[in-house]
């Protein structure tokens, strides 16, 4: 038997009655609260419903209803993304190419004296003219003096593991480049979340972005840059469908063929219904003010990146379930990127940059290890990135896997950070180690997601510091699970870039080492998501009040305490995977 209770008090709990009274965020835990909407009322976040389990049988059969539902319709279900296609050509093994040139043949010493920035960038645009291949770095310690460049298709840097090949760089961005601001008028400095001394970006994107940080014209950083080189029209789309759909109506197939990679984009309309979309359309997304969100705005057209696969008689068939509805007033469309660059990969390599810690947040000089922008099916495996202020970067990317990778340093500020619309990205075998003497920062926002990217995955994780932040900008459907978390809580985003989740956000079997909640625990925030399986929760940690002041209402989301469904699955995005290939949907 199950019912809805109303509460006609605050002080009404339906903790067990052997559990003394205790903080808001011990009776959280305590309760056995599932289906939302529920919060129990001792808690910030109360609200005039909520259900309580009456019995262990029903708690089972709702754990199993939970995976099985999700396993019955997987592009569909109300609460879970589908990501079972994260990363690299949508889950494929990462290749293993060929030898291919020495930076030594280039004049690459290795000596930690001579700078090797010229010889190993040669050595790289040699193998991207010549249409691919690997540049292989051997053992040694490479100083390096610029920016080291990949800007071609399929290239490999290849190191000769990472305990035995390390670039080491002493000068920041901001000395080789020179002051990267905010587009949007703050002294923030931009180099805090963007660019790196390590840049896989296509060549002539990374010389509009470069030039117009030279010269104060802060760029804009997306798929679309906004200049006449941006992404060409191609067809539109000229009939509704459903989230988890794969073929959809265009008005031409002229230039659509299969292989071809497509920017899918929505519009959204002067009643925010997209936003509100995105956020699963509950009610609190249509009573949520819009209108002054600008940095949020800016970011639209929301712009998903796809493979064509057919493309006949007017139907497209797309290589991924959509991950929204297309309704007509949102005038879908598809483009052409002009700028990808895929088939990259980074690997076997140390990024050695110096401890600098940062003494005012959002100062950032540049010390920034790897980043993709403007990337498609590429991948980083066995890197370390030591010291410096930032770790692994993805802007504007999609299908890019990030593995057996290591972020450390005693001062930091984003460990991974996913922004500008990334999808459907992969970070697995990850950690972020704290180094001696390191102390919890307010500076350090350790995973961190947001500016309307949807499907990527952290998973196999292990953070000895930082915490799963979002910046804001409504970030969706993204997956962060089997994860040990030493959880320091720090999150932030300018209130600006608007609600901190959107809809089908997940936490699954995630072990909490220090008890602390703030980041961790998103049903009061995060609609239509799901927290299953968090465990480690002291209550000797208040959840912060940055995370209360987003979408206000019933969010439709669930938390489940009991861990015995993420015994059965600890890892979300395996058991997703395991399930496409058995139903062979990927």
């Amino acid at each position: 038997m199950r019912a809805w209770l109303h509460s006609p008090t605050p002080t009404t709990c339906w903790c067990p009655p052997r559990t003394p009274m205790r903080s808001p965020l011990a009776c959280v835990v305590s309760c056995r609260l599932e289906w939302s909407p529920h919060r129990c009322c001792h808690s910030p976040w109360a609200r005039s419903r909520l259900r309580r389990t009456s019995s262990p049988s029903w708690e089972t059969g709702y754990r199993v209803k939970l995976w099985s539902d999700f396993a019955a319709k997987p592009f569909t279900h109300d609460l879970i993304p589908y990501v079972g296609s994260a990363g690299y050509r949508l889950g494929a093994p990462i290749p293993d190419a060929g030898d291919g040139v020495n930076v030594r043949d280039f004049g690459a010493c290795g000596d930690g004296r001579h700078d090797d920035a010229g010889a190993i960038n040669r050595a790289i645009a040699q193998v991207g003219a010549e249409g691919g291949g690997v540049v292989r770095i051997p053992p040694g310690r490479y100083a390096v003096g610029d920016i080291i460049r990949v800007g071609d298709s399929n290239v490999v840097l290849r190191g000769a593991g990472s305990t035995k090949t390390v670039l080491a760089w002493t000068a920041p961005l901001e000395d080789l480049i020179g002051p990267s601001r905010s587009r949007y008028g703050s002294d923030s400095s931009a180099w805090g979340w963007s660019g790196g001394l390590l840049w896989v970006c296509p060549t002539k994107r990374l010389v509009r972005l470069l030039d117009g940080i030279r010269q104060r014209r802060w760029p804009w950083e997306g798929w679309d840059d906004r200049t006449n080189a941006g992404p060409t029209p191609v067809a539109r789309v000229t009939r509704s469908a459903r989230r988890g759909d794969r073929e959809i109506a265009v008005d031409t197939c002229d230039n659509l063929f299969p292989g071809q990679r497509v920017l899918l984009r929505w519009n959204d309309c002067s009643d925010f219904s997209l936003l509100q979309h995105i956020c699963g359309d509950v009610p609190a997304a249509s009573a949520y003010n819009w209108d002054d969100r600008t940095k949020l705005l800016s970011y639209l057209p929301f712009t998903w990146p796809v493979m064509v696969r057919a493309c006949r008689d007017g139907r497209t068939v797309l290589s991924q379930p959509l991950p929204l509805d297309i309704r007509d007033e949102w005038n879908v469309s598809l483009a052409i990127p002009q700028d990808v660059v895929t088939d990259v990969g980074v690997e076997g390599l140390t990024l050695e940059l110096p401890p600098v810690r940062m003494s005012v947040h959002l100062q950032d000089r540049g010390f920034n290890g790897l980043a993709f922008q403007c990337a498609w099916d590429c991948w980083s495996r066995d890197l370390i990135v030591t010291g410096g202020e930032n770790g692994i970067l993805l802007t504007s990317s999609k299908s890019v896997t990030i593995s057996q990778t290591r972020v450390q340093g005693v001062s930091r500020h984003h460990s991974y950070v996913c922004r500008e619309q990334s999808h459907d990205n992969l970070f697995t075998d990850f950690e972020i180690r704290r180094e001696a003497g390191e102390e919890s920062s307010n500076f350090h926002h350790g995973i961190n997601v947001e500016g309307l990217s949807s499907g990527n995955v952290w998973t196999r994780g292990r953070m000895e510091a930082g915490t799963f932040d979002s910046h804001r900008g409504l970030p969706f459907g993204n997956v962060r699970t089997h994860i040990d978390i030493f959880n320091d809580g720090f999150m932030s985003g300018s209130p600006d870039a608007g609600p901190r989740y959107g809809a089908r956000f997940v936490h699954w079997n995630v072990r909490v080492l220090n008890g602390r909640a703030d980041g961790i625990l998103i049903e009061g925030t995060a609609p239509c998501s799901a927290t299953v399986g968090v465990s480690g929760l002291t209550g000797s940690e208040t959840v912060s009040r940055a995370i209360f002041d987003d979408l206000e209402g019933d969010l439709d989301s669930v938390f489940v305490t009991d861990r015995e469904l993420v015994e059965q699955i600890p890892d979300l995005y395996q058991a997703q995977r395991q399930l496409a290939i058995e139903r062979d949907v990927i």
